[in-house]
Parts: C-alpha cells; sequence; structure tokens
C-alpha cells in the first residue's frame, strides 16, 4: 500500500526533524536582528530547521511544522485537532490557509537573498476536500512560480499521504530590503 509508505515515511521525517530541532536548542520565539543579519533566507531557514534560531510559537498553537526546504520550496506538515474546528464543526479555514500561507511564503523565503526580505501581499485558496481530527498528517508543499526584485509568487497544495488534495493556493509577495540592526 502506497500511502500507507508515505505515512511511515511523513511520520518518521517528521519525528526527525522535531527532534534535530530540539537537540539544537530549537523552541518557538523570534530570532533577533543580529541572528538573522547577513544570512540569506536560505540560510535562516536551514538555521530553524538545525534549532539554532526559534520557529514561530504559531506552530505549536496550529499543529503544524516546518519539514524541509530546498531552493523555492518548503514543506509542512500538520494535523487537524478538534481545537482547529469551527462551530460548525468542520475544521477552520483559517487553519488551511495559514499552513498554506506558511508553506508558499517560506518558499519565495529561500530565494531571498541576504538582505531582501518580503511579505504576504495577497493569498488566495481553494479548499476542496475536508480534513478533520481523523484525517492524520497532511502536507502543505510550497513551490515558487517566480521570485524578482520586486514581487515574487508561488503556489500551494495541502495533500495527504495517499495523494489526495484538500485545498491549494497561489500567493503574490511584496519584496523589500531590510534594513540593517
Amino acid at each position: 500500500m502506497k500511502s500507507k509508505d508515505t505515512l511511515t515515511q511523513w511520520m518518521e521525517q517528521s519525528a526527525a526533524v522535531r527532534t534535530r530541532m530540539l537537540v539544537g536548542g530549537g523552541k518557538p520565539g523570534l530570532a533577533t536582528h543580529e541572528a538573522v543579519a547577513g544570512k540569506s533566507g536560505m540560510e535562516l531557514m536551514h538555521a530553524m530547521l538545525a534549532g539554532e534560531l526559534p520557529y514561530p510559537h504559531m506552530a505549536e498553537t496550529l499543529d503544524f511544522a516546518l519539514i524541509e526546504v530546498a531552493p523555492g520550496k518548503a514543506v509542512f506538515q500538520g494535523e487537524p485537532q478538534l481545537k482547529h474546528y469551527n462551530p460548525m464543526g468542520t475544521v477552520h479555514g483559517g487553519w488551511y490557509a495559514t499552513m498554506l500561507d506558511s508553506a508558499v511564503g517560506c518558499a519565495v523565503h529561500t530565494t531571498m537573498p541576504a538582505g531582501k526580505g518580503y511579505t504576504t501581499a495577497e493569498l488566495s485558496i481553494n479548499i476542496v476536500r475536508a480534513a478533520s481530527h481523523a484525517t492524520g498528517p497532511l502536507r502543505a508543499i510550497g513551490t515558487v512560480i517566480h521570485s524578482g526584485k520586486q514581487l515574487a509568487t508561488a503556489e500551494g497544495r495541502i495533500v495527504g499521504p495517499d495523494g489526495k488534495l484538500y485545498a491549494h493556493a497561489t500567493t503574490t509577495c511584496l519584496v523589500f530590503d531590510v534594513p540593517p540592526p
């Protein structure tokens, strides 16, 4: 069964990444300007995965984590929980949106040279399949479409280990100079 093999791989990779981050001293928080100065976006993402820089508090709140990065790509894994439900008894759209915004934004971040930053200017999502607390882990995979001097665009998908699509998104990010510390 392909999806069972994929699920096992996802769980093992997630556990290994979380262990590596904790061993490296990783915890939720905010990185200082001095800690990030002079580093490219890719260097910052690798430092976060190594536990050398803190990860966002929101990752704990929404039960998802950065799993891997490559140039122009970022992968997050999360599991919707009952605490992420809306009053109608389904996973809140904000959970999907935040996981996708993280994936597409961090994919853009991997393309930023030292001294450049970005912010989400537009995010459009489509939820195409309901997830629940029984769904298990899902992955948000963000991929850069274009990264320029002023704008960057990316697309993302939330998928299950069986390859089923749960949501997809596109983003436009504003690229700017980061002031020195």
